[in-house]
């Protein structure tokens, strides 16, 4: 059978490499090498292949075990030379039944492109492929007649070996010494290659292109199997379906895999190669193997030649499948040797009548022994198809694949030295030397196949080591330890009611009761709405104010100093309120579609009215049971706050929740309190300042600035928490118990730690400080010094507090004091890289702060609010621990040890690519993952990345996002910024949801990511060994937008980088595209499209410079030549939001509908960057002066450009 055109087109995929090995992969083998007088110019298809040194004899550049010696040519192919130079042509195919053609008129076009300036083809050599010539014409090819191809032709592109029978041979008709591309067979051609020869030329096989595709073979099995091969159930009865046995897991195999399990069957396939198992299990069939262990994986990717036992004992499997199964394909191939006979004539008797057999190997003799090549024929009622032009059966399709693979085969015949535009041949790089047949007329024996990967080692390796390590408990050993657990704690419970009272259990028993609930509840949260979550507690935990309504006093203004500070407390904790809960709603309505359900918000101020007023009135008869009443509607809706966050179905209305259930808190509280009118009119003073500070803030935030945020608005609750306790002490002196005072002073030390700790926290994520730990001379002797000391001060005040309120006040301060220089060295101790950490626990903080609150002044409220707002912190700061692989205690106080062994240097090449490059490979992919990090949230990219998805989207690509737990600066980060930019929320994916299918992806594009995707995690002995990580690099290609090879936070290098399907797109390729050109003016940019189908290469482009660049500049995208004012105005619109330099313009104008109503763009020109004769120094861009100033940009400066400002006429 003659091979189809669907062949590897990359070199990603023509070197066999064990992609799940877990070390080999990382480091490059060396690669023997001898001398020759002369060596030819070099070629470099791979990046890493490496020029040879001078020698008298050369070994081929491959891994192979055994490496033979030979002469290499000294001088370069004779039709080298500049690809302007070069003729390329294309002959009809002579050889009876094929219709393909080897060239589209698509690559034609392509080829003019890359430089070649003049491509022959045969008239009418596309018309049986659907190709007319005015197509190839058109594309920019000179159809001519026969004899004019082959004389005129440098490089000649065929499907099939060139004929050298009968009178009119093609091999005369050559040009001497001209380049021939085509299947070849050489082995079995061994006329045609000496004919080549004798012609001086230089030619290739196809064919010895390791790993050749072939399809259609389930499709003709399906043509002459008698039912569908999928199971029905009817009214008749019940269809089995049908059962294929796929012999061969190779290109061929798992595509007849999927398509058989597509129509519906069920599948079986076999491969000697263990290897295949995972690739024949992920597209869902059955892996049979023999009970014989013996590795089958061979050279060049194929399967070696098996021992005599393993073939007898697979043969006894066959036969067994055999009667079984319903259609057997067989795709067994060994280079340059028959086909292996798989399927014997007493199987074939086995199966049953109707049964069929195809068998792809069928022009190199068949797979199975009652195959007559090229036909179809019937042995005892068992169909064989032995076709041998199945590609030609679909002319159309398989002259486009074979088209694109060998375009891209000529195309990387390109010398390192010349870099791109020129053709020449390299025999020390693997792809050429083994496709390689005649060089200048000397035959050149087949090239050695690169060596087998190596198998995993069955024990050993460094995950292996790990696991060995593992111990399992047995079940006496579980349930002892168990046991052993409840024991000490219901014997803790009987210790604490001994030796405390019932004021102390009664707010144990609430504590413990509430953390159970939140556990429960914080659990059933969605990963991507942690971000949210940790907003909406960060709002319930304001309610550490109402300790501040306890101490608050005086008339109109406070008159006491505790007074002051419950003042103080109060107006904090509001700032809070208000602010946490605008930015859960702006963050909750980010994942808001348009297909979701209508939404009235509004219907819930009635349960609000109906509350507030009800319990006013009852109020005013007397309390009874009001507060209890209050409090208890209070913690019951903060509970449903955080459960709502369980979706995003029932996000939006949690957060309405946890408004309602702060407002019956506060006004339970007040109610408690009872305030003089005058003291209520102080309070509500401070709460609609506070009120009104909290909504500026909160609406002013971008998403991208919230984790800074957030880690601000925990400051203000642990400050908020300091005053509290100290003006609770202060103002109860005279009657103050023992537990009130343990709590007042362990809520400052909590308090002050909260405090700043989430100021340097908020320093660190806003880049005001520097993210790099502050490592102090004995900083642990200098906490557990703090620590000591703040025992000390609480022993002191313990003492005499009661009595001397002077030295209480003292004790206090001093705890303060210790507390906040604590909550610095402990925090500043920490990089950048663990903030998502410190967030999560300074959030836990806040709540343990109320809680201490609530047992200072026997509030239930307060303890129940505070426990389920410590318990979130410390689930999230688990969550986030677990993700990389540390625990708590390193990442707050020793931060990423040392590695216990040196890091090895990771050598080798990495391959660059282009924005022109990814945007193809991205639009040419059925199924893409995108990779998303902290990156793009300093880029403020997740704009473009979402509308480039939509593009891809449009066009049936698959896309879907995957997202670390760590990724971003706080837990849900990423989720949040892809939901600001629209992107839809169920095609962002977890880590755990996506992991396994990146082995099936065509395309991986990772964006401001490093460590999460770096596979030196799964060696032990790293810094971050055993860390969790996406495993990217599985993918079949994987593009990396990155500036450099700079390692990540971790500090550990990325093998991922060096792999052979990663591509590196560094930030110089934003200027290699064509097309389009970018104006860079005075920290901002103007881009133009040339054309209107660059549209989605240029949004690449805007994802790498907007990564890459070292400021965030303003982005106005045009996608036409002269645009409307309409048309500038949406794609402003578009990007405003994401655009610091218009931020002035946005506090203007926040509502959505008017900034849909610009209608302005003014451009402000310098005195010396215009023609004060044609330009105004202000001048509005309307659609007359539009291509003129677009021509003034392109050659202008950074300095002729003051401003561009976009905005309504005045």
């Amino acid at each position: 059978m003659n091979p189809p055109s669907c062949l590897a087109a990359c070199r990603l995929f023509v070197r066999p490499l064990n992609k799940f090995a877990s070390t080999v992969v990382f480091r490059p083998t060396a690669r023997p090498s001898s001398t020759v007088p002369s060596p030819p110019r070099t070629l470099s298809l791979c990046n890493n292949a490496r020029p040879p040194t001078p020698v008298a004899v050369a070994r081929y550049t491959s891994v192979a075990s055994h490496p033979h010696d030979e002469y290499v040519p000294t001088s370069p192919p004779s039709t080298a030379g500049p690809y302007e130079s070069l003729t390329i042509g294309i002959p009809k195919e002579s050889y009876p039944g094929e219709r393909r053609v080897a060239m589209t008129p698509a690559n034609v076009k392509l080829l003019l492109k890359k430089g070649f300036t003049r491509v022959l083809v045969e008239k009418g050599a596309g018309l049986e492929a659907q190709f007319t010539d005015q197509a190839y014409e058109h594309a920019g090819a000179q159809t001519v007649d026969r004899s004019a191809v082959f004389s005129n032709s440098d490089i000649l592109l065929k499907v099939r070996a060139l004929n050298i029978h009968g009178p009119d041979t093609e091999v005369d008709a050559i040009r001497e010494g001209a380049t021939v591309i085509s299947f070849l067979y050489p082995n079995q051609n061994r006329p045609v290659v000496d004919r080549l020869a004798s012609r001086n030329a230089t030619s290739f096989a196809m064919d010895m292109v390791p790993r050749i595709s072939r399809a259609q073979a389930v499709l003709e099995a399906s043509n002459h199997f008698g039912r569908f091969l999928t199971g029905q159930v009817t009214a008749a009865g019940k269809i089995p379906p049908c059962k294929v046995l796929v012999i061969g897991a190779g290109v061929a195999g798992l595509s007849a895999i999927a398509t058989a399990r597509r129509m519906g069957a069920i599948v079986r396939g076999f491969d000697t190669r263990s290897a295949a198992r995972e690739q024949v299990q992920s597209l869902g069939a059955e892996f049979i193997e023999v009970e014989f262990h013996e590795d089958g994986s061979g050279a060049g990717g194929y399967a070696k030649e098996m021992s005599k036992e393993f073939i007898e004992a697979e043969m006894k499997l066959f036969h067994e499948q055999c009667r079984e199964v319903d259609i057997v394909i067989t795709t067994a191939l060994i280079p340059g040797k028959p086909a292996p006979t798989l399927i014997t004539k007493p199987m074939l008797g086995a199966m049953k009548p109707g049964s069929v057999v195809v068998d792809l190997a069928a022009e190199a003799g068949g797979n199975c022994e009652a195959t007559v090549p090229g036909k179809l024929a019937k042995f005892q009622g068992v169909t064989v198809i032995g076709y041998t032009d199945l590609p030609s059966r679909l002319p159309t399709q398989s002259s486009t694949l074979y088209s694109n693979n060998i375009t891209k085969f000529l195309l990387s015949l390109v010398p390192r030295d010349k870099k791109e535009r020129h053709y020449d041949v390299d025999l020390t790089d693997e792809v050429t030397r083994g496709a390689i047949v005649t060089y200048n007329g000397n035959v050149l024996p087949p090239a050695p196949r690169p060596a087998p990967p190596p198998a995993p080692p069955a024990k050993g390796g460094p995950l292996s080591d790990q696991t060995s390590k593992i111990v399992h408990l047995t079940p006496w050993q579980s349930q002892s330890r168990e046991v052993a657990g409840v024991s000490a704690a219901m014997t803790t419970a009987v210790a604490l009611g001994k030796y405390t009272g019932p004021l102390f259990m009664s707010n144990a028993f609430t504590f413990a009761l509430a953390s159970l609930i939140g556990y429960r509840v914080v659990w059933g949260v969605a990963p991507a709405l942690h971000s949210p979550l940790m907003s909406v507690t960060n709002a319930i935990s304001g309610m550490v104010g109402i300790g501040g309504l306890f101490v608050m006093g005086g008339g109109f203004l406070p008159e006491t100093i505790p007074q002051t500070l419950g003042a103080l407390s109060v107006l904090l904790a509001f700032v809070n309120i208000s602010g946490g809960f605008v930015i859960t709603k702006r963050m909750l309505d980010m994942f808001r579609r348009p297909t979701d359900p209508a939404e009235y918000p509004w219907l819930y101020a009635v349960p609000a009215v109906l509350f507030g007023g009800g319990y006013v009135a009852a109020a005013s008869t007397g309390l009874s049971g009001l507060v209890q009443a209050g409090y208890l509607v209070s913690s019951i809706l903060c509970v449903t706050s955080l459960s709502g966050l369980a979706s995003q179905v029932t996000a939006r209305r949690g957060n309405l929740f946890g408004v309602l259930g702060v407002f019956a808190g506060i006004l339970a509280s007040l109610a408690a309190v009872g305030f003089a009118p005058d003291v209520l009119a102080q309070f509500t003073g401070l709460a609609t300042v506070g009120t009104v500070a909290g909504l500026v803030i909160g609406r002013r935030i971008t998403p991208t600035s919230l984790p800074q945020t957030v880690a601000a608005l925990h400051s203000v609750v642990g400050l908020a928490a300091v005053l509290t306790s100290i003006g609770s002490v202060l103002g109860h002196t005279a009657d103050i118990s023992t537990l009130h005072m343990v709590s007042a002073y362990l809520g400052v030390l909590i308090g002050g730690v909260t405090f700043t700790g989430s100021i340097v926290a908020f320093l660190k994520l806003a880049a005001k400080m520097t993210s790099k730990p502050l490592i102090l001379p004995g900083r642990h002797l200098i906490n557990a010094s703090l620590l000591g000391a703040n025992a000390a001060t609480m022993g002191t005040f313990l003492a005499y507090a009661p009595g001397a309120p002077l030295i209480g006040a003292a004790c206090l301060i001093g705890n303060a004091a210790l507390s906040f220089i604590k909550g610095y060295t402990t925090t500043a101790a920490i990089g950048g890289a663990d903030m998502p950490v410190v967030i999560t626990v300074l959030n836990a903080y806040s709540g343990f702060a109320l809680v201490a609150e609530g047992f200072m002044l026997d509030n239930p409220l307060l303890t129940t609010v505070g426990a389920l707002i410590g318990v979130s912190g410390s689930i999230l700061s688990y969550i986030m621990c677990v993700a990389m692989n540390r625990s708590l205690t390193n990442v707050l106080f020793g931060g990423i040890a040392a590695t216990p062994q040196a890091q090895a240097k990771i050598e080798g090449e990495v391959s660059k690519t282009t924005a022109e490059a990814t945007a193809e490979a991205l639009a040419e992919a059925e199924s893409v993952i995108i990779v998303v990090g902290y990156g793009m949230a300093v880029a403020k990219a997740q704009y473009a990345i979402s509308d480039f998805v939509k593009y891809l989207r449009g066009k049936g690509v698959g896309v879907r996002f995957a997202i670390h737990p760590v990724a971003g600066r706080m837990p849900g980060q990423c989720n949040v910024l892809l939901a600001e930019a629209s992107v839809p929320y169920d095609i962002v994916l977890e880590m755990d949801e996506i992991n396994d299918d990146f082995g099936d992806t065509d395309v991986t594009l990772v964006i401001g990511a490093n460590d999460t995707v770096n596979p030196i995690a799964l060696e032990s002995g790293s810094a971050i060994a055993g860390m969790p990580v996406l495993h990217a690099w599985k993918s079949k290609q994987v593009v990396i937008m990155k500036r450099g090879l700079a390692s990540g936070y971790a500090d550990v290098p990325n093998p991922m980088f060096y792999m052979p399907n990663t591509k590196m797109l560094f930030g110089d390729a934003n200027d290699s595209c064509n097309g389009h050109y970018q104006t860079r003016i005075g920290g901002k940019a103007l881009t133009r499209y040339a054309q209107p189908d660059a549209h989605f290469l240029a949004f690449v482009e805007w994802i790498m410079w907007k990564i890459t660049s070292a400021y965030i500049h303003e982005l106005i995208l045009l996608d036409v030549e002269k645009p409307s004012l309409k048309v500038l105005n949406k794609q402003i619109t578009s990007t405003i939001l994401s655009s610091p330099n218009c931020a002035e313009f946005m506090q203007k104008h926040k509502s959505a509908e008017v900034k849909e109503q610009i209608q302005e763009i003014r451009v402000h020109w310098s005195e010396s960057g215009r023609d004060r004769k044609v330009w105004p120094e202000y001048t509005v861009v309307t659609e007359d002066n539009f291509p003129a100033i677009l021509e003034v940009l392109k050659a202008s400066n950074a300095k002729d450009v003051l401003e561009i400002k976009v905005g309504k006429v005045e």
